[in-house]
């Protein structure tokens, strides 16, 4: 059985992002949840947020609460989201203005209570 959480427009480039989530990937939420105190980057809050929602989800799937070593994160993916939104204007030379644009990026993550058989081994 599979659960999907979803957190879009989220303050955070998504190359950065991916970093945090190719740690992650195929991994169980036991281990999962071992390796994202130690990484150092604001994604580990996104992500563990996410993940946490994917978890909640695959039990209110289950019906039962599952225990973290039954737990594998599937897949997990970034997606670059919109940057006109959140623009502002800097100061540029010659009476220019530059614009500022800040990054945002949808996070995506799977969870099963299977681990994933294709992939890297």
């Amino acid at each position: 059985m599979e659960a999907i959480a979803h957190a879009r427009f989220q303050r955070y480039g998504y190359q950065k992002a991916a970093l945090v989530l190719d740690q992650i990937r195929g991994k169980s939420l036991e281990k999962v949840n071992y390796i994202l105190p130690q990484v150092r980057m604001k994604a580990c809050t996104l992500v563990d947020k996410t993940i946490r929602s994917a978890v909640a989800n695959l039990q209110v799937k289950a019906g039962k609460k599952l225990d973290s070593s039954a737990i594998y994160v599937t897949q997990a993916w970034v997606g670059m989201g919109p940057m006109g939104h959140m623009r502002r204007v800097r100061p540029a030379p010659m009476g220019r203005a530059m614009t500022i644009k800040k990054k945002v990026c949808h996070l995506t993550v799977v969870v099963s209570d299977t681990p994933n058989k294709k992939g890297k081994k």
